[in-house]
């Protein structure tokens, strides 16, 4: 008795830890045999998932369970607040159609060493939809329970509400001239009835597509009727980095000059890629990247979904002086989960004097940087400033996030989706 008893609460103890971590963690892996997330708009890897409301937009899921074999995967979605905290509302109240819907839509993997099978998911759609806009999380799961979560990723859903006007400027003061970008934007709040701006419009700025450095919680500078305008030098401002390193994985067979050597066997690849350096001492150089994602292709097969192969890679960072940071090292972008997947945190070598890790990676495009961990409220942020550097004339992309909540209301609609790269308007840009 006290055996079967003790097993039931170590279950409902994972279960529970597991709900935790997906609320707190809405991009997270659980099942070790699942690579590949990706999570975009319909035919377009370089974008955010984000869809308007009401709306046609469609949304492509794709990932692979390495078993190679066939499971029952379902679906469902849940609404969170501007925070990502859970909504106090039933499901039937901000989604319409069925609580959970099988993935129909998969390919083992053919002509290729590593042996997976493929899913593919295109929603909304007539069996799940979402009916109210807000921050929003897409759970998989096997056999209908959703007690066995192999993983969650976010997506937006946005409604027209309210009209945006930002640009991207550079800090006039020290020490944040020459390193950081300043975010200057204006709300016009329109129509909506807004009696405390500080409490019912709340704003969050992505840099990148980065959840872990988003800036929240930003007070308006000036508010005049229904125009709220955001001008400081303190709050909107963010470190401009370099732009990221880059991986060519597309051809196992033509490497690229990033991959030093590769050791292969009839059944699997291995690659090494060059040592990487810090870069915080280097002059700039700019060259078109896509911002810290990554992107399915192929140079020798048809279809990179099922017919791109695995990689074991390996990746080394020399640090100053040969010696450890005083904090933990890790591997950032899409290619990590912005450092959430296994293998992020480099494991430092004593011997070789350089730090290390090792990732089981599809064929594709990856862009990639190094960050430092510091614990911040809410989770763990990576700071670049010692392993990339930070230049003001640094290619970003940022993405404004809107949020209104009515007087009352039980959850935090999303308003406005602005996205603004730091070269428009620039001089010397077209």
């Amino acid at each position: 008795m006290y055996h079967h008893r003790f097993r039931a609460n170590v279950i409902f103890l994972l279960f529970f830890f597991t709900s935790v971590q997906a609320q707190r963690e809405p991009d997270r892996i659980f099942m070790q045999n699942i690579k590949t997330v990706q999570l975009n708009p319909y035919g377009d890897q370089t974008a955010y998932p984000i869809i308007r409301l009401n709306s046609n937009d469609l949304l492509q899921l794709d990932f692979d369970d390495m078993d190679g074999d066939i499971k029952s995967y379902y679906y469902n979605i849940e609404l969170r607040n501007a925070d990502w905290s859970a909504v106090q509302m039933g499901y039937f109240d901000y989604a319409k159609g069925y609580t959970s819907q099988r993935i129909s839509n998969y390919r083992r993997s053919a002509q290729v060493l590593t042996r997976y099978t493929h899913y593919q998911l295109v929603f909304p759609g007539r069996d799940i939809m979402p009916v109210k806009s807000g921050n929003y999380v897409i759970k998989v799961f096997l056999d209908g329970d959703t007690s066995k979560l192999a993983f969650t990723k976010r997506f937006l859903v946005t409604e027209a509400g309210v009209a945006v006007s930002a640009q991207i400027q550079q800090p006039f003061g020290q020490p944040y001239f020459s390193t950081h970008q300043k975010i200057q934007f204006t709300i016009n709040s329109g129509r909506l009835n807004i009696s405390y701006p500080q409490q019912q419009i709340r704003v969050a700025i992505l840099q990148n597509n980065r959840w872990d450095n988003c800036i929240r919680d930003i007070t308006p500078t000036i508010v005049r009727n229904n125009v709220l305008e955001y001008n400081t030098e303190k709050d909107a401002k963010m470190p401009a980095m370099q732009e990221w390193r880059w991986l060519d994985l597309t051809s196992f067979r033509l490497l690229s000059d990033r991959v030093k050597r590769q050791e292969n066997t009839d059944h699997a690849y291995d690659l090494y890629v060059a040592p990487d350096l810090p870069r915080n001492a280097q002059r700039y150089i700019y060259y078109k990247d896509y911002n810290g994602i990554y992107a399915a292709m192929t140079n020798e097969n048809v279809n990179p979904y099922w017919n791109a192969d695995y990689a074991t890679v390996h990746f080394t960072y020399k640090a100053p002086g040969d010696r450890p940071y005083g904090k933990d090292l890790y591997l950032i972008g899409q290619i990590t989960n912005y450092g959430l997947d296994e293998g992020a945190r480099m494991k430092w070598n004593a011997t070789s004097g350089e730090y290390e890790t090792t990732l089981l990676l599809k064929q594709g495009y990856y862009d990639y940087a190094y960050g430092l961990a510091e614990q911040k409220p809410g989770g763990i942020r990576f700071v670049t400033d010692d392993t990339e550097g930070n230049i003001w004339e640094a290619e970003n992309q940022y993405t404004l996030l809107v949020y209104y909540r009515e007087l009352g209301g039980r959850y935090d609609r999303l308003m406005n989706v602005t996205v603004i790269n730091s070269m428009t308007n620039r001089p010397g840009q077209p």
